[in-house]
């Protein structure tokens, strides 16, 4: 499945929020028991004050890669504490809704007001301030001009 569009979501005051029904399915998986287990993976984005939140078995092969970096190299080892240190194994109960944990809601300054954004094989999860701060910022780019834009992807998108 692939995840895309922007979602308003609310988390509640234990820090609840409910998955968009339209992608429950896509984070169930058979556990070892080959029992089917709703659960994904949320972990910190180390580039944005946000949550990236992947299926847990594509989570596995990220979290494989991050493995092998080299330990010795001082960036690899920064990127591995922070995206593995910080990933957290998160089911979704009947009602389709994850408990965030509580480090993961400090570090992305999640309030009530929540935003999810499909991203292809993940989501993004945004404080609505902090995605507001975003996209304002990104458009003011795109349309000053300075938005720099790989010249193989302009090819995709223009």
């Amino acid at each position: 499945m692939v995840f895309r569009g922007i979602h308003t979501v609310n988390m509640d005051a234990k820090g609840r929020m409910a998955m968009p029904t339209r992608y429950r399915d896509a984070f169930v998986y058979k556990n070892q028991q080959n029992e089917n287990q709703s659960q994904l993976i949320a972990t910190v984005d180390i580039q944005s004050p946000c949550l990236l939140i992947y299926p847990f078995a594509d989570w596995l092969k990220i979290e494989e890669k991050l493995q092998g970096l080299p330990a010795l190299n001082p960036s690899s080892r920064r990127l591995q504490r922070l995206m593995l240190g910080y990933a957290s194994e998160i089911e979704l109960d009947a009602n389709g809704r994850m408990l965030v944990p509580p480090a993961l809601r400090e570090y992305a300054a999640f309030e009530k007001k929540l935003v999810l954004v499909g991203q292809g094989n993940k989501f993004e999860l945004w404080s609505e301030a902090n995605w507001s701060k975003e996209t304002e910022q990104a458009i003011s780019e795109a349309l000053s001009g300075d938005l720099d834009i790989p010249l193989d992807v302009q090819d995709i998108v223009l």
